[in-house]
């Protein structure tokens, strides 16, 4: 076949129209980034102070604290003042003291210890049996001292002062001493409560009482 021939049966030319849509795909890299550090130590320092703030509450509720003490009740039995041939008290107390336990696990006591005195001497002491308070509850004591001819040494002067007032006032303590039933372990606790307690002489009636924990 000739050049003529080969010229004329290729095929012919289309030039590209000119307001063809021209797309450019841009190609790049992926970079994997590392977790910042700074922003792991902020999350992991917040999960610690959030479990060590738990716990501390924890412990806080949980945490074993000592008996409330209150004298409930008191009531003047007898009062007394003997002269002959030495200057003697006669005295007679009841008392309901309230024990209340604050702790989520019983508490076990082994008697209540109850005195009486005058301007700062003992007159006398009184012990009630021992018992259990549950967890989270409150038990009432009953207790009773008797003083009789009970020798007046000190304070004799104040003594017949107030007597002759017609108004004696008397200083109460109420101790208790109590074990935590906590598991195996036995974890020792303590209260007190003193009252001042003004006795009328004439109509042998109490008609003052002042009480605070210790």
């Amino acid at each position: 076949m000739s050049k003529q021939g080969l010229r004329d049966s290729s095929v012919p030319y289309i030039p590209l129209p000119q307001n063809l849509n021209q797309q450019n795909v841009i190609f790049s890299p992926v970079y994997y980034h590392r977790p910042n550090q700074t922003n792991h130590y902020l999350r992991r320092g917040a999960i610690f102070a959030g479990v060590l703030l738990l716990l501390s509450a924890t412990l806080l509720f949980f945490y074993p604290s000592d008996p409330i003490l209150k004298l409930a009740r008191i009531r003047l039995n007898h009062v007394g003042v003997n002269s002959s041939p030495k200057l003697t008290i006669d005295l007679s107390f009841s008392l309901t003291i309230s024990v209340r336990n604050r702790d989520f696990f019983s508490l076990d006591y082994e008697k209540l210890v109850v005195s009486v005195g005058y301007r700062g001497k003992e007159f006398g002491v009184v012990n009630s049996e021992g018992g259990r308070v549950r967890a989270r509850g409150r038990s009432y004591v009953n207790a009773t001292l008797d003083l009789n001819g009970f020798e007046v040494v000190h304070d004799v002067i104040y003594l017949i002062e107030d007597w002759a007032k017609g108004v004696i006032p008397f200083d109460t303590t109420t101790k208790v001493n109590g074990v935590l039933g906590l598991c195996f372990l036995k974890i020792p606790l303590k209260a007190k409560v003193a009252c001042e307690v003004s006795v009328n002489t004439r109509n042998q009636t109490i008609i003052r009482q002042d009480c605070h924990a210790q």
